[in-house]
């Protein structure tokens, strides 16, 4: 890059580079050539975009001192893939080869390395790391420091709450790398758990909090303790809301901010959410 463009005086945004009508550019900020931003997209002071290749849907907002498209040196070179209305907070540093659909909301500083695909309506908590490689589902909710090791797997509807670790190596540090856990829908991870490598967690199961699981967890089971046992089924759990409706599965109760269809599928399963 060796010129301004003249639209965005404040920054340095390459000719070739493709911005969308309506894009807003905070001082200081880099876009480099394989950058396409879309329309409505706005992007707040010092941040380096498209280094490495960057697609940045419509009406996405990234704030101050992000690096979106950052270059891995192991990818296979093509752009990072934001999808449209996502919101990336400060800090934050996205590689090249990874993908979101639409709706991505990350809290501050938050590392998501080459090769993750993603579906719509992801959340990543303030400080967490994604190490790549990873499949992961629609409507995934993670809370603050979460560390999801390289190759796991995090199905839809997934919470995954702070302080959790899911790992991939039977006895660091080694070369004995194996796939990271396999996380099934609607599962919940309580906080401070480690998920050790293989590990498949079973649909709609619970983890409790700093529990250390070895083995699989069986579908709709609570699991705890170091090492994790099954403890009861999910729907032995009570609502502590003086109602005594079972707390899990989840969806049973809780539908703020999932999509309606979603919602209504829910509300189907469990009519009176009992």
């Amino acid at each position: 890059m060796t010129e301004w463009n003249p639209r965005f005086s404040h920054a340095f945004v390459a000719p070739d580079a493709v911005i969308g009508d309506g894009v807003e550019i905070g001082p200081g900020t880099v876009i480099h050539p394989r950058a396409r931003v879309g329309a409505h997209s706005r992007i707040g002071p010092y941040c380096i975009i498209g280094e490495a290749g960057a697609e940045i849907g419509e009406g996405v907002t990234i704030e101050a001192y992000c690096e979106i498209g950052h270059p891995a040196g192991t990818s296979d070179g093509t752009p990072v893939v934001i999808g449209d209305g996502s919101l990336i907070r400060s800090h934050s540093v996205f590689s090249e080869g990874s993908s979101f659909g639409e709706g991505l909301v990350t809290g501050h500083r938050v590392t998501v390395r080459e090769q993750t695909r993603a579906g719509k309506g992801l959340q990543l908590g303030t400080l967490s790391d994604v190490q790549g490689h990873c499949l992961i589902g629609n409507h995934v909710r993670t809370h603050s420091n979460v560390h999801i090791c390289q190759a796991a797997v995090i199905e839809d509807f997934v919470w995954i709450f702070p302080y959790v670790v899911l790992t991939n190596d039977p006895h660091p540090p080694s070369d004995a790398f194996r796939t990271g856990p396999v996380i099934r829908k609607f599962a919940v991870i309580a906080t401070h758990a480690c998920v050790m490598p293989a590990v498949e967690v079973g649909e709609d199961s619970l983890i409790a909090a700093a529990a250390l699981v070895t083995k699989d967890v069986p579908a709709g089971k609570v699991v705890g303790g170091v090492p994790a046992k099954v403890i009861c089924d999910v729907d032995e759990i009570k609502l502590k809301d003086g109602t005594g409706r079972p707390a899990y599965p989840w969806r049973r109760h809780f539908h703020r901010g999932y999509p309606d269809e979603a919602v209504r599928s829910w509300l189907a399963e469990f009519p009176s959410g009992e």
